[in-house]
């Protein structure tokens, strides 16, 4: 059955085009394959303009690094991702970078992102991931630890721009009372009053002959 259907089939295709089966089939074939290619470039445009839209958003370019001088870790923390308008900064051993350009890492749902908007130092001395060793704090570290951290440091300066450092706070001590042993002795060696100086001894008036008599 199957063969009589191919045999009247080969028939009607040499009957109506003038071709050969096989030729028949190559000439479908191509003008398929052209069909594909031309619908394509013009028949798919709306998919094609719809794609590259995504694509800026996602690749739009970084505004430049903006300096910011002095700022505390309080500051810091304003510039830790969460709010695309500002840039993605942090910091090393009190040193302020702009990792914008490393969002993917550095920013919300990044590997590294908690410590965006932080001094993470010590984190990254340690390969830590806690919240207590998300400090500028480098104290105790052994020298392992220190050279690791040089080397996060000479990574950040080679690849980031710095664009300020982290303000230092100085505690404020009370202006009442002081154990300074230097202002202790300044005060005490101010000068005491004219009473406790030694009297000087007064004159004593002589007779007029110049000697005392004996009694």
């Amino acid at each position: 059955m199957a063969l009589e259907l191919w045999e009247t089939l080969k028939e009607a295709i040499t009957a109506y085009t003038g071709l050969s089966p096989a030729t028949f089939f190559t000439v479908a074939a191509l003008g398929l394959a052209v069909y594909y290619v031309v619908s394509g470039l013009f028949g798919g445009s709306d998919n094609h303009q719809h794609v590259p839209r995504q694509y800026e958003e996602q690749m739009q370019p970084l505004p430049p690094p903006v300096q910011l001088g002095e700022i505390t870790e309080e500051e810091l923390k304003q510039y830790d991702g969460t709010d695309s308008k500002k840039p993605l900064l942090m910091a090393i051993k009190g040193q302020i970078y702009d990792v914008s350009q490393s969002r993917m890492f550095y920013g919300p749902g990044g590997p590294y992102a908690l410590f965006a908007g932080k001094d993470a130092s010590r984190a990254l001395a340690k390969m830590s991931f806690e919240d207590v060793d998300l400090t500028g704090d480098v104290s105790g570290l052994g020298p392992f630890e220190l050279e690791a951290l040089q080397d996060w440091e000479y990574k950040f300066m080679s690849k980031y721009v710095k664009v300020g450092t982290i303000k230092k706070t100085v505690p404020v001590t009370d202006g009442t009372t002081t154990n300074d042993p230097a202002a202790e002795a300044t005060e005490s060696n101010v000068a005491k009053p004219a009473e406790d100086e030694p009297s000087v001894a007064a004159p004593v008036e002589t007779p007029a002959g110049g000697e005392s008599k004996e009694e």
